[in-house]
């Protein structure tokens, strides 16, 4: 580029030198820090999945059970094919944008742009409860996965937007702390809404099987029906008012991030051949410190996963503070935007590993003693500020630490560039994959313990299924992940390695003297 050619005059006397050198000049003097405000936008264009992901999250589960009022089976195939479809589009997005041309807005942000329409348009219709009987799985099934794909379209160029705010690693750093205190605030902010809106209008739970009632009943049974369903039509209205409420704020935050957010492009970067959808693959599954952080942290996502997706039916049945889990869901969320400002300060002073056994093993304990003691609403509270600690870390520690692999590959790799939402896709793939079977096979053992839909107290089974899915399995996880990542080999003095400042060979003496 012209300021990279200017750049090196100035460097050199005023005499060109052949591109190649140019580019090293470049990336290293190109590399300005980055603004306040800058960093905030950026982060506040990750609040939108964070939003409606806690949402989905959270409700969708017990919305399904109890307000559409699907079979606890069919429920786990639209959560489990939901996720699944999702996770298989995450590497084809990847793959798309990494083939994408630059524009006058950047490469990452038309994908942002387009999908977000479409993308608040499926979103509220999820939350729609059809008329017709017989189509409710096919609607809750097309508009899940259709607003899963667009929102892909939308997180995965965000994502690899890291890698084009700055050139230094510092400021990437910083931003990305930045962008996990706000999207933390943002699962605040998803589970507020839908919690307080839905919370207010909670359909009253039956006491026991309509169909079973003794013939004398009948004026009784007719008016208990007729109450139910004033307060479950109630209800519907409360989901979509929230889910309105979320769109609003989806389109907000992306035109945050379009307006104050720029893509840089790689100054003078090197072209390298487009390669395949499969050689990509090849590329990431065969860099071995990414496939041990994508290991690890897969299974300690899982845990996470399972946790959110099964706490608010073990708070509502289990515990039995079916009125008080919007409010327990909001102290976890409370807790973990408070978390990152600390959890970004340690692992600068400590570093990313100590961070990782640290925060996410923090948790453990507290998931343990929920399970063991007798309901209390106080000891719920304590745990859910406890919770909300550890979950700052997860949230923080993956996307801080996926900058340092994609940097650890250019350093070995110089001569390949422009992959880094492959990188980031298949990170999210893989998340995206295992958590669509955890909450598939966990509502379906949820529907083998025998889920009363709605009902006021769930059989032994399923409360006994609840504890395993929110305390034990996640333990486990956690275990497991944390083994897996003792083998992660890049460290703190590995880190300071940076694809902009090359080593220089022997044979590079006359780019190594202007360096």
């Amino acid at each position: 580029s012209t300021n990279c050619m200017n750049t090196y005059q100035t460097c050199s006397g005023g005499s060109l030198q052949p591109s190649m050198k140019c580019v090293l000049l470049c990336r290293r003097d190109d590399s300005g820090r980055l603004s306040v405000c800058s960093k905030l936008c950026y982060a506040i264009g990750g609040a939108p999945y964070q939003i409606t992901g806690s949402a989905l999250g959270f409700f969708l589960q017990i919305y399904l059970l109890d307000v559409a009022q699907l079979d606890p089976f069919y429920a786990s195939i639209i959560l489990f094919v939901g996720r699944a479809w999702d996770a298989v589009t995450d590497p084809t997005v990847g793959f798309l944008v990494s083939r994408s041309r630059w524009t006058r807005c950047g490469r990452m942000m038309p994908w942002i742009l387009i999908s977000t329409p479409f993308a608040v348009l499926t979103y509220f219709l999820i939350w729609y409860v059809p008329p017709v009987e017989q189509w409710k799985v096919l609607w809750y099934l097309i508009f899940y996965c259709l607003f899963q794909s667009l929102q892909t379209c939308f997180h995965v160029p965000y994502s690899a937007l890291t890698m084009f705010i700055s050139m230094d690693q510092k400021e990437r750093d910083s931003a990305t702390a930045y962008r996990m205190t706000v999207e933390v605030l943002g699962t605040v902010v998803g589970t507020a809404i839908q919690g307080q809106i839905v919370g207010g209008a909670i359909a009253p739970c039956l006491p026991g099987d309509l169909d079973v009632l003794d013939n004398s009943n009948t004026t009784l049974l007719g008016s208990d029906v007729n109450i139910s369903h004033i307060s479950l039509d109630e209800t519907k209205r409360a989901y979509l008012i929230a889910s309105a409420v979320i769109c609003v704020m989806y389109v907000l935050c992306a035109a945050v991030l379009f307006l104050g957010v720029r893509e840089q492009e790689g100054c003078g970067r090197l072209k390298t051949e487009p390669m395949s959808f499969f050689e990509g693959m090849r590329m990431v599954m065969g860099y071995g410190p990414y496939v041990k952080l994508v290991m690890g942290f897969l299974f300690t996502s899982l845990a996470f996963m399972l946790l959110e997706g099964n706490f608010a039916l073990f708070i509502s049945y289990t515990m039995g503070f079916r009125n008080d889990f919007q409010n327990i869901l909001l102290v976890i969320m409370l807790s973990g935007t408070l978390s990152i400002p600390f959890w970004q300060w340690f692992l600068t002073r400590f570093g990313k590993k100590t961070a990782v056994y640290i925060g996410i093993t923090w948790a453990v304990p507290f998931m343990i003693l929920i399970v063991c003691i007798e309901s209390s609403l106080i000891v719920a509270y304590v745990v859910s500020v406890a919770a909300g600690v550890s979950v700052a870390a997860a949230f923080l520690l993956p996307w801080s630490m996926l900058p340092d692999v994609v940097d650890d590959f250019k350093v070995k790799n110089p001569d390949s560039s422009g992959h880094e939402a492959i990188f980031y896709s298949f990170y999210v793939f893989f998340t995206k994959f295992a958590s669509g079977i955890s909450l598939g096979i966990s509502t379906l053992s949820l529907d083998f313990a025998g889920f009363v839909t709605r009902g006021c107290s769930q059989p032994d089974a399923v409360n006994l299924t609840l504890k395993v899915l929110v305390s034990a399995a996640p333990v486990v996880l956690i275990f497991l992940g944390l083994l897996i990542f003792k083998t992660y080999p890049i460290d703190e003095e590995r880190r300071q390695v940076r694809p902009n400042t090359p080593t220089i060979r022997d044979s590079d003496t006359e780019l190594g003297s202007v360096v």
